[in-house]
């Protein structure tokens, strides 16, 4: 028991700094933790191992729609719900973006725990028929949103160029190596396409006194959008080759984050912790790895999965209280000049991308934003972005080799 609170408290501070350091993905942490296995399992046991790995994870999908909010970065899980979440601080509704995150992750959680009970003595009977779905779900998503947008041709356009540039990204992801040695792309490409260039055009002056009166979203908005989020979440979560970037386009097929910003925001905030209760089951109930994480934890002797499944559930009430705790500290944004808060993010996003990803890493993130500014320009959903990692993800599924 000890070395299990042990492995939750170690988890929860490592997933509170990857949630907080917009670039330090919490499969760095996993990685990072597989490494001390040589002085930590003969101390601790393989179990304060594993919990510290899931406990990272969860706590991970908490913290990380602090910078998205106040800062307007993204990471590989925010994606696409930086937009809402910035607009809402820029408005002086800061904190409520963050609580209304948090309470997301929070209703995902619970909503996962029964479902993940119940796939794990289900799941290996039906695996085989949903392999070969992948494609089918994602094509059906993506030709949902272009053919009911505004303005079909430029979706399509932006969905087929910013899926392009993904291909050509994850093709010669091999020349992603920076200073710190090889990493993954994913960081300049959805900084560039949400990150930087919303900054550019998000507009000038001071940040506005920031408030807090209250969580406007019903209870009715609650349950549809934790409903969409949960199963955005096991879908992505569950099938190979998907992340929770894939969760966000999901969502957008039944929730419109333009108009109902608080309903989307909770529905993607679910999705991401399902997300990653979805990936644990799957490495339990049918030996796949969906995530990083999963994949260290593969590497060590694991624990039954309702020990995990109790740590896990540790990490998320840790999670969901240190957000409200920070979220609550939104009032000092007030009065910041958004000039100098939008060039120190651009020159950090830039110097994050170059040490972990190289000249290489630069170039994506020039490309990436230069793309970004687009669907602004044409007064499109930012959402058909997406193609950069929804594309891909079609092809690879269908067994199609572009490159």
């Amino acid at each position: 028991m000890i070395s299990l609170l042990a492995g939750v408290a170690a988890g929860v501070m490592l997933g509170t700094i990857s949630g907080l350091l917009p670039g330090i993905h919490v499969n760095t942490m996993a990685g990072g933790l597989l490494s001390l296995q040589v002085a930590l399992i003969p101390v601790f046991g393989p179990e304060m191992l594993a919990a510290a790995m899931v406990a990272a994870l969860v706590t991970h999908t908490f913290l990380d729609s602090i910078p998205s909010t106040f800062l307007g970065i993204p990471d590989a899980d925010t994606a696409v719900s930086v937009i809402p979440a910035h607009a809402l601080c820029l408005e002086g509704h800061g904190e409520e973006a963050v609580r209304i995150s948090a309470l997301g992750s929070a209703a995902g959680f619970l909503a996962a725990l029964p479902v993940a009970l119940a796939l794990l003595v289900l799941a290996p009977l039906f695996q085989g028929y949903l392999d070969w779905g992948v494609a089918i779900i994602l094509i059906g998503v993506a030709g949902y949103l272009v053919l009911f947008a505004e303005s079909p041709l430029y979706a399509g356009l932006v969905f087929l160029v910013s899926g392009a540039l993904g291909l050509f990204t994850f093709h010669f992801s091999f020349l992603g190596s920076g200073p710190f040695g090889f990493s993954g792309l994913l960081m300049p490409l959805l900084s560039g396409m949400f990150g930087i260039s919303l900054l550019i055009l998000s507009g000038k002056g001071a940040i506005p006194d920031q408030y807090f009166d209250g969580i406007q979203i019903s209870r009715h908005g609650m349950l549809r959008s934790g409903l969409s989020g949960t199963i955005a979440g096991l879908v992505v979560g569950w099938l190979p080759g998907l992340s929770s970037a894939s969760a966000n386009a999901v969502v957008a097929s039944v929730a419109d984050y333009e108009r109902d910003r608080r309903g989307y925001l909770f529905a993607t905030s679910a999705a991401n912790t399902v997300n990653a209760v979805a990936g644990l089951v799957a490495f339990y109930a049918i030996a796949r790895t969906r995530n990083g994480v999963m994949v260290a934890l593969a590497a060590i002797e694991v624990p039954p999965p309702e020990v995990l499944l109790a740590s896990a559930a540790c990490a998320a009430v840790c999670g969901y209280l240190l957000t409200l705790r920070l979220g609550s500290a939104a009032w000092r944004f007030a009065g910041i000049d958004r000039d100098g808060l939008t060039m120190g993010v651009i020159v950090f996003i830039t110097l994050i991308s170059f040490l972990l990803c190289g000249v290489f890493g630069l170039v994506i993130l020039l490309f990436a934003t230069l793309l970004g500014l687009v669907p602004r320009l044409l007064n499109i959903p930012q959402v058909f972005c997406m193609g950069a990692v929804t594309l891909p993800v079609i092809l690879f599924s269908l067994g199609i080799t572009v490159f």
